[in-house]
């Protein structure tokens, strides 16, 4: 007998806001509910990749030019989670 199948009931994101500079990384964490969930696998995408982009599965962002983007990660059955990255221009100096 195969075991059942348990869909995701939601995920969530270590961070709700990331402020980057312009060339720095943050990697977002994205946890899957329930632990039991048989598919945990999640997609970053980026609302606008000239602001910042993300790895669409390790949800390493790197901020690209001053602005704010969002991060959204999403389940393999259209749950999302979203992190507002705001990315800072390098200061003059």
């Amino acid at each position: 007998m195969r075991p059942k199948r348990v869909d995701p009931s939601g995920v969530t994101l270590n961070k709700a806001t990331a402020t980057l500079a312009v060339g720095a990384t943050e990697t977002l964490s994205a946890t899957v509910a329930p632990e039991t969930a048989t598919d945990k696998s999640i997609q970053f995408i980026s609302s606008d990749e000239t602001i910042a982009t993300v790895t669409p599965v390790q949800g390493k962002v790197t901020g690209v030019k001053a602005g704010t983007a969002t991060i959204t990660a999403t389940t393999t059955n259209g749950k999302t989670a979203t992190c507002e990255i705001t990315v800072t221009a390098p200061s003059e100096g």
